[in-house]
C-alpha cells in the first residue's frame, strides 16, 4: 500500500486537478482509493501566459524558463494542500501542462511538450516526483496520447463486456477495452484522441459574451439553441475525423483560428448565437 499525489493540467488549462490516493495491488489486481481531490485554479496572469503560447506566441528560452517554474511552483502547491490533512505521500505522479503537441507522421516522431518541471516540484515538496511521461510512446512510435488506457485497462476491464472509456478533456479521448474473455484481450485494447471537446467550447463562450466567462456553467448555454445538422455534418468531414486510429492531436489543430473559420461559417448561414452553441 503507498499513498501518491497525482497532478494534471490538460488543454483546457482550467487549473490543475490534483488527487491523493491509496494504492494496492498492481496491474489487474490494482485497488485505488481517492482520498481526496479538487482542481486549483491557475493565477490567471499565468493561465493567460499559457494559453498565449499554446496560441502559438512565441517564448525566448528566459521566458520560457520563467513559464515553466511558475507552472511547477503552482503544481508544488497543489501537492502540498491536497495533502494537508492527511498522510503524507510517497509518491508524486505529475502530467505538468502540454504547450505543444505534433502527431506522428509518416517523415518523423511526434513530438510533445509538457512543462512544470517534476524536479522543482521534488524540491519544493521533498517527495519524489515522477513526470515526463509521454516521451517513451512516442520514442517507441506512439502518439504520445492519450495517456489513460493503462489505468482504464487495470479499473474498467469487464470479464464479458466490451467497453469503451469517453474522456471530455480540452481534447475528448476514448479507450476501447474489449473483454477479457477474448484470447489475447490486453493485447487488443487502445486509445485514440477523438477530437476538441472543452477546448473549442471554452474558446466559443469566451466570444458569445466578450471574455466575461471562460466555460459553461451548468450548461446554460448548451441548453439553449437547435443544432444545425447540415453544418455538424460538413465539419465532420474535416481530415482529422476522417483519419483512422490510432491519432492523436491538440490546440495546435482545434484553435482560435479553427473556431473563426467555424464562426464564419454559422455567419454565412445565419445562425443565432443560441443556434451556435448548440454546434
Amino acid at each position: 500500500m503507498m499513498i501518491v499525489i497525482g497532478l494534471m493540467s490538460g488543454t483546457s488549462v482550467d487549473g490543475i486537478d490534483a488527487a491523493l490516493v491509496e494504492i494496492k495491488g498492481t496491474e489487474q489486481d490494482l485497488q485505488v482509493k481517492v482520498l481526496a481531490g479538487t482542481t486549483f485554479a491557475y493565477p490567471e496572469e499565468v493561465r493567460e501566459r499559457i494559453l498565449a503560447v499554446c496560441g502559438g506566441q512565441s517564448l525566448n528560452i528566459a521566458e520560457l524558463a520563467e513559464l515553466d517554474d511558475a507552472i511547477a511552483l503552482q503544481f508544488a502547491q497543489a501537492a502540498q494542500q491536497i495533502q494537508a490533512q492527511h498522510q503524507t505521500a510517497v509518491l508524486i505522479g505529475s502530467h505538468g501542462q502540454t504547450i505543444y503537441h505534433r502527431p506522428p507522421s509518416k517523415d518523423q516522431l511526434g513530438y510533445s511538450y509538457q512543462i512544470g518541471r517534476g524536479e522543482l516540484i521534488a524540491h519544493l515538496t521533498g517527495i519524489q516526483t515522477i513526470s515526463n511521461f509521454r516521451a517513451a510512446d512516442i520514442a517507441a512510435g506512439g502518439e504520445g496520447a492519450p495517456l489513460v488506457s493503462k489505468i482504464d485497462l487495470c479499473l474498467l476491464s469487464h470479464p464479458t463486456k466490451t467497453r469503451a472509456i469517453q474522456n471530455l478533456g480540452g481534447i475528448g479521448n476514448v479507450t476501447y477495452l474489449p473483454p477479457k474473455t477474448v484470447a489475447n484481450w490486453d493485447a487488443q485494447i487502445f486509445g485514440w484522441d477523438t477530437g476538441p471537446a472543452n477546448a473549442l467550447l471554452d474558446l466559443a463562450i469566451a466570444r458569445l459574451t466578450n471574455g466575461k466567462k471562460t466555460y459553461d456553467q451548468d450548461g446554460q448555454w448548451a441548453a439553449q439553441g437547435t443544432a444545425n445538422q447540415q453544418l455538424v455534418a460538413q465539419w465532420l468531414q474535416q481530415d482529422f475525423f476522417q483519419q483512422s486510429p490510432p491519432k492523436s492531436t491538440g490546440r495546435e489543430l482545434f484553435s482560435q483560428d479553427y473556431l473563426e473559420q467555424c464562426w464564419q461559417e454559422m455567419d454565412d448561414i445565419g445562425l443565432t448565437e443560441s443556434d451556435r452553441w448548440r454546434l
